[in-house]
């Protein structure tokens, strides 16, 4: 008889959207990004509302989940949500008001996309608590929180961020093809050694960040 027990699924707690929901608040958006730290693309955020008491296992921090397992989750998250929304923020943008600011503000498109969605879906459903990765509050629409390591701790959170780094994902991949001989679909634009070696060879394209120390021209 075999008493191996299985693996348990690491899967971020609902405790802090339940205890919102005891307070009254029925519409809560969890809020992530990817992208901060990247030397090329895009940062990406998302914003997920997701039903009171859905659990959907596996969803976690979207960086210690294999890839395969992270596209599932991506879907069945975009199936169950109430609302999701996304926030994206090119290079030369980022270069322009910093990756702070840009992140704040991707953050905020995020939020505003995901309560269009909900409008749509569920009128006049507004967007009552929004729950953010972080220790930082981009300008919202209505109260929030920010939650460091939200993405382990807040199921909402960690489901943004699934959402925000599978986008990203897909976006490097289509760099990857306009601006081929930097591995974008394989870094994503981190500063990997083979980046960097692509960098030193061919210098910076308009997916890079110049502002960032290691993307400036030579």
């Amino acid at each position: 008889m075999d008493k191996t027990k299985p693996r348990k699924i690491k899967t971020a707690s609902t405790q802090t959207e339940a205890a919102l929901h005891a307070r009254g608040f029925h519409f809560i958006a969890g809020v992530d990004e990817a992208g901060r730290g990247p030397l090329a693309g895009p940062v990406v955020a998302a914003a997920v509302v997701l039903p009171p008491g859905l659990i959907i296992e596996g969803v976690y921090d979207s960086k210690k989940i294999a890839p395969a397992r992270r596209a599932f989750l991506l879907e069945e998250i975009k199936i169950n949500a109430l609302a999701y929304g996304l926030g994206i923020i090119e290079a030369a943008e980022i270069d322009r008001i910093n990756i702070l600011q840009a992140t704040m503000q991707a953050m905020s498109q995020a939020v505003t996309h995901a309560q269009e969605m909900l409008t749509a879906r569920s009128t006049p459903a507004q967007i009552q608590y929004i729950l953010v990765d972080g220790n930082r509050l981009p300008s919202l629409p209505c109260p929030g929180e920010a939650i460091t390591k939200g993405d382990t701790l807040c199921h909402s959170i960690a489901a943004a961020a699934i959402l925000a780094k599978e986008t990203r994902d897909a976006i490097m991949h289509e760099v990857d093809v306009i601006y081929p001989g930097y591995g974008f679909a394989t870094h994503k634009g981190y500063g990997t050694p083979a980046h960097l070696a692509a960098l030193a060879q061919y210098g910076p394209c308009v997916a890079h960040r110049l502002t960032f120390k290691k993307a400036k021209p030579q």
